[in-house]
């Protein structure tokens, strides 16, 4: 084992006692798994139920000169499998706390999340709303890397887009329950001409794009509740109708179709 997986004091801190889940996980690596030596992701959830993002934090000890290789790096490991091949630098000693951290301020944070609507970019989910496939889990909105930062991404707002937590780590997220490749395009085949040419395009620009009304909504959430609620009563007066729950009574002419307001390419119907 690499010498940094000590302290000054020659003994290693205890991974369920420290604080802050980066910490946790390279005292977990560097203590249960080991310099070459190979686990499951979700060993590790397992390990700490309940810690968001734990996936991101572990990807965020490689700035930190630790080289966790997967399936995509070495043919041998499975798909849900990585070896630890290298322990970087001892992320629980104060001088290196920080150490390969992005630092992302919070003028920065607000400008990317105003610039986005205060929406996931990839799934188009506000922040606070259920998700459709699971309405128990509720959407968290975080900042994501347009490259991942190992390949040189910045924290400029032109680096960053707005994500839920579920899209940031979409492909740990999915690691047990991810649809085939026939399955998907089952899906895709059933849509009609315009929704795949809607798909072609969001795929093509990477992120969904936003309707005016859920743009509008997305800067809506952001305010007080009781300027949400004064939204709320002039957008009754003004569609004139009853509100019971969720159900609002839309004249004939109603909204929108829900598209982007762009022209679909290639003439979709």
């Amino acid at each position: 084992m690499d010498m940094n997986a000590v302290d000054e004091t020659g003994q290693m801190p205890g991974w369920r006692e420290a604080k802050g889940t980066r910490v946790r996980v390279a005292l977990w690596l560097a203590t249960e798994v080991g310099e070459g030596g190979t686990f499951k992701k979700q060993q590790l959830r397992d390990a700490m139920p309940g810690v968001e993002q734990i996936d991101r934090r572990m990807r965020d000890l490689r700035p930190a000169g630790w080289k966790i290789s997967t399936y995509r790096d070495r043919a041998a490991l499975g798909a849900d499998e990585l070896m630890l091949e290298k322990i970087g630098l001892p992320v629980w000693e104060k001088e290196h706390r920080a150490a390969g951290l992005r630092a992302i301020s919070a003028r920065t944070r607000q400008e990317v999340m105003n610039r986005d609507f205060h929406r996931c970019v990839r799934c188009g989910i506000l922040a606070g709303e259920a998700y459709p496939d699971d309405p128990s889990s509720t959407a968290r909105l975080t900042l994501g890397h347009v490259h991942p930062h190992k390949h040189g991404s910045g924290s400029t707002p032109s680096d960053l887009v707005t994500e839920c937590a579920r899209c940031n780590e979409s492909v740990q997220h999915f690691t047990e329950s991810r649809l085939s490749f026939e399955q998907v395009w089952d899906r895709v085949q059933a849509l009609t001409g315009r929704d795949k040419n809607l798909v072609l395009r969001w795929i093509v620009k990477g992120h969904r794009d936003a309707s005016p009304a859920e743009r509008a909504v997305g800067l809506i959430n952001q305010l007080s509740a009781v300027d949400r609620d004064a939204v709320k009563a002039r957008l009754v007066d003004f569609v004139g109708g009853p509100v019971d729950g969720a159900h609002v009574e839309l004249p004939e002419d109603g909204i929108a179709d829900g598209g982007s307001g762009e022209e679909l390419p290639g003439g979709a119907s």
